[in-house]
Order: C-alpha cells, then sequence, then structure tokens
C-alpha cells in the first residue's frame, strides 16, 4: 500500500494524535441519528483510526524538534481524501518532502520489521 508522510508543528500534535484515535462509529456519545447523519456525509467517513498510521515527534526521529511527523498507509482513494480532510483539520499540517517522506517511512518500516523479527524469535 502507498505511504505518505504529513508534518505538523508541536502545538497541533494533540489535535492531530485525536483525529487519527476518532471514529465516529464507535463513539457512544452519538445516536442515531446523529449516525445516519455520518452515514451520508464523505468526510466524516473518512476514518484514520481504521488506517495503518504512525505519529512520532520530530526529536525520535532525528528531524526536525519543534515538529510531528504522520506516517499514514492507505489505498490511493483514502489518501486523495485523506489530504483534504488532514489540511482542513490541522492548520499547520502540510505533506512532507520527497527526502523526509522517504527518511520517515524507512525509520517506520525499519521499526516494524525489527519488531516482527524479534516476535519471530520469540514464538519462531
Amino acid at each position: 500500500m502507498p505511504a505518505r508522510v504529513y508534518t505538523c508543528s508541536s502545538e497541533d500534535a494533540n489535535g492531530l494524535k485525536k483525529l487519527m484515535e476518532y471514529d465516529p462509529y464507535l463513539d457512544k456519545n452519538l445516536n442515531e441519528e446523529q449516525l445516519s447523519k455520518i452515514k451520508d456525509d464523505e468526510q466524516a467517513n473518512i476514518i484514520f483510526a481504521r488506517q495503518d498510521y504512525s505519529i512520532k515527534d520530530g526529536i525520535s526521529l532525528n528531524l526536525d524538534t519543534k515538529k510531528y511527523y504522520l506516517y499514514i498507509s492507505a489505498n490511493d482513494e483514502f489518501l486523495e481524501k485523506a489530504d483534504k480532510k488532514l489540511k482542513n483539520s490541522i492548520k499547520s499540517i502540510e505533506r512532507a518532502d520527497s527526502d523526509t517522506e522517504s527518511k520517515v517511512i524507512g525509520i517506520i518500516e525499519g521499526e516494524r520489521q525489527q519488531s516482527e523479527q524479534g516476535l519471530g524469535a520469540i514464538f519462531g
């Protein structure tokens, strides 16, 4: 699946985390009427919590310490719609340049590979 990387300011990091974790269909505060309206709203149905994503601070990636980095892997159709929702929801969000994107994707995929190898050693 394709992956993208976005950056946002540390001031917007909490809002980004909330946006990424929220699934309206699991929200117990919404009633049936509200859920039925959501079903017809394309933007509301862009649910990041159901996608493969990771949020890292710049310090942990040896990048800009004043930024947070969002890695998201999903199909192309979802990513195109998600791009619009991210930009409408998070003031400072922008897509990372290609060098930064490659670096972040490499780090995250490397971490996952190491994790899988570790689990394989435990259960293998």
